[in-house]
């Protein structure tokens, strides 16, 4: 391996190359939500040799984030997520360009986070609301978007893909989302990942078997499903810069 490669990433070199190594160098990628989907994206973003990373969340780690979330553990129960998953993510290569974003995104907030200057977005957001402005505002600056829908409810990771939102089928979130944006009169197109499993009857300890969970309670969900999406979202951007740089010769 030559000697201009980074030793961290010469594993990495010899399946994509050097010319995709540089390349993902030089990619800025912002992700938007670092729960159990967005937080292992990023991470393997990292570990894949991309040079700069923003990531946006205004939430606190809690106990119940410790199940799924990459950086929520019995030592960082009441802070700021994207404080402690940037630690962690310059501890894996202090050479990346990390920032982050103690905020919510918004219409209104849109404007802070240069969206227009990322070569890829990442949408891990849970509120419909912000999910469908980030969508708009990401696909009106035309920059390349990758969206996560729902992933509580599930336990096969190997039910979850890849396509584009108007082929989804199954998944509550992608619908609300489908249903949403032609409210808004969007034409647009983009990939999102999601699963067709919806597990509807639950049993829960103490109550009677089979018992449909009532649409307020908290949605179960699993890591070896959010972590699972999370690795495919990171997948398509290494992917589309391979293929793009392939493209090109």
């Amino acid at each position: 391996m030559s000697n201009t490669v980074n030793p961290l990433f010469e594993r990495l070199a010899m399946i994509t190359g050097a010319d995709v190594l540089k390349k993902l160098q030089q990619t800025k990628v912002l992700v938007f939500g670092v729960g159990g989907v967005g937080s292992w994206c990023v991470e393997a973003l990292v570990r894949s040799g991309v040079g700069k990373v923003c990531i946006v969340d205004s939430d606190t780690v809690c106990e119940s984030n410790v199940n799924r979330q990459l950086q929520a553990t019995s030592r960082t129960l009441g802070l700021v997520k994207v404080d402690v998953l940037k630690e962690r993510l310059l501890e894996i290569n202090p050479q990346c360009e990390v920032t982050a974003w103690g905020k919510v995104f918004s219409r209104e907030s849109a404007y802070e986070f240069g969206i227009e200057k990322a070569d890829y977005v990442i949408d891990a957001i849970d509120s419909l609301t912000h999910k469908l402005d980030l969508i708009e505002i990401s696909c009106a600056a035309k920059v390349k978007f990758f969206s996560s829908m729902g992933m509580a409810r599930k336990m096969d990771p190997t039910r979850i893909k890849a396509t584009s939102i108007w082929k989804t089928k199954g998944c509550p979130l992608a619908r609300l989302v489908r249903y949403g944006l032609r409210k808004r009169r969007f034409k647009g197109n983009f990939t999102v990942v999601y699963g067709e499993e919806c597990l509807d009857n639950i049993s829960i300890p103490g109550m009677n078997d089979n018992v449909q969970l009532n649409k307020k309670m908290p949605n179960g969900s699993i890591v070896t499903v959010t972590a699972t999406a999370g690795m495919i979202l990171a997948s398509l951007i290494l992917r589309d810069i391979q293929g793009d740089l392939a493209d090109r010769k």
